[in-house]
């Protein structure tokens, strides 16, 4: 009697402790927790931002040396060269963000987590959304000084919003299904930029005419157009997430 009321407590105690390690976590916790672990990597290394600063900063300098010489081809151009340089730093800083977790053998470990994987496209997503926009906030004071054009209009930060938040969605999606393959620095951009146009051509009719000062008529098609298409490839993209990185 003596043996079993010292077994049974132990015995219940040893079932009981795997259901409490199991318990699910809620996708926002397992979301805020993958970001801000991308937020203090980033913090301690730098590594993306700078690229992209570093880049986006190249590519204001060329297109201000190659449109210096006709100023109505340099501000027809503004809205253009600010989105491809938008467009072409987040696209390195995809593909940065990606590769670091699968050169460190982090990835596997994340999916391999009992938590939704969900969680893990929200919480990329959102970090690519941060690191883009902090790259944007620093373009626009660059290209109105070198460009002698004001970008400083109400509506300008929504549309760089929408723009970035819809093309953080769709690639982060496509970069977690290049990242498995051989040559992932070409994939990323072959697959992302063409399915990107429909977030590009929108974002660069929209800046192209708040910057003419055209009425809220003739722009709420190309807002429609941004926010449409950010619904969709976000909603996509988290139904589809769970089968793109399945190898």
């Amino acid at each position: 009697m003596s043996t079993e009321s010292i077994t049974t407590p132990t015995a219940s105690t040893n079932t009981t402790r795997p259901h409490a390690a199991l318990r699910p976590v809620s996708l926002w916790r397992a979301t805020l927790a993958i970001l801000w672990k991308d937020l203090r990597a980033e913090a301690r290394s730098k590594e993306v931002v700078t690229a992209m600063f570093i880049f986006s900063l190249l590519s204001v300098i060329t297109f201000n040396f190659a449109l210096e010489l006709d100023r109505a081809a340099r501000e027809n151009a503004t809205a253009g060269a600010l989105w491809v340089t938008i467009i072409f730093a987040g696209t390195l800083g995809l593909g940065r963000s990606l590769n670091r977790e699968k050169d460190q053998g982090c990835l596997d470990g994340l999916l391999m987590a009992p938590v939704d994987r969900s969680a893990f496209y929200f919480g990329k997503m959102i970090g690519n959304f941060i690191f883009m926009g902090v790259v944007a906030a620093v373009m626009v004071p660059l290209f109105s000084v070198l460009f002698s054009i004001s970008l400083f209009v109400p509506l300008i930060p929504a549309v760089l919003a929408l723009g970035i938040l819809g093309y953080s969605g769709v690639g982060t999606l496509i970069s977690s299904l290049a990242v498995h393959s051989r040559g992932r620095e070409v994939m990323l951009p072959i697959l992302l930029l063409p399915i990107a146009l429909s977030i590009l051509i929108p974002a660069v009719r929209a800046t192209r005419g708040l910057l003419e000062g055209r009425e809220w008529v003739d722009l709420a098609v190309w807002f429609q157009l941004l926010i449409a298409t950010n619904v969709i490839y976000i909603a996509l993209a988290y139904m589809l997430f769970d089968y793109v990185v399945e190898e």
